[in-house]
């Protein structure tokens, strides 16, 4: 059983639909990837957008691509703080009932009633990956992350897929909290 595992930091970042791309930055426009992520098929966009909250805004806040079913924003409980909204730790693209922002780009505006969450930590694999590591879709498992301030992240969801590649995504504010910074490896606890 192969148990170690690459950890990413996910920094704060926006997912759009294709209908508020238009509205943003113009009816047709495509989103311009300037660097592919671990994901096969994502990347970070050029583009940048403002988060606005009841509170503060967030400027120049990250775009990933491709165009997603409906939009929704990821921050950290820093970052939410700093908003003034109270988002959920959620499983990405479960936004129902989340905190609500407004999304400000070069060509118009868009209020979301709902979309904004703080990512749930969690584990992708493809299938053969899931099975090397001894794990399956949606189990939760614990993660050691050994560093200056070693930690064990528990309640992490494994989420298994054929498009996936193997890394453990945590938030910023798990990141600083741990020390994960850099190339790092974190091992998979039953």
């Amino acid at each position: 059983m192969n148990n170690k595992v690459l950890v990413e930091t996910s920094a704060r970042h926006v997912h759009l639909s294709r209908e508020h791309i238009d509205i943003l930055f113009g009816e047709g426009y495509e989103l311009t990837n300037i660097k592919d992520l671990s994901q096969p098929g994502q990347f970070a966009c050029q583009e940048r957008v403002t988060v606005v909250g009841p509170k503060k805004s967030i400027e120049r806040v990250s775009i990933l691509g491709p165009a997603r079913k409906a939009s929704q924003v990821e921050v950290s409980f820093t970052d939410a703080r700093t908003l003034g909204v109270t988002a959920p730790v959620r499983e990405s693209g479960d936004v129902a009932g989340s905190a609500p922002c407004k999304l400000v780009g070069p060509c118009g505006e868009v209020e979301l009633s709902e979309g904004v969450i703080i990512a749930k930590r969690h584990i992708h694999f493809t299938p053969a990956e899931a099975e090397e590591a001894g794990v399956s879709d949606k189990e939760i498992v614990k993660v050691k992350v050994t560093s200056d301030r070693t930690t064990i992240f528990d309640d992490v969801v494994v989420r298994v897929h054929p498009n996936f590649s193997a890394a453990m995504h945590i938030d910023t504010d798990e990141a600083n909290a741990s020390c994960a910074f850099g190339t790092v490896y974190g091992e998979i606890i039953k």
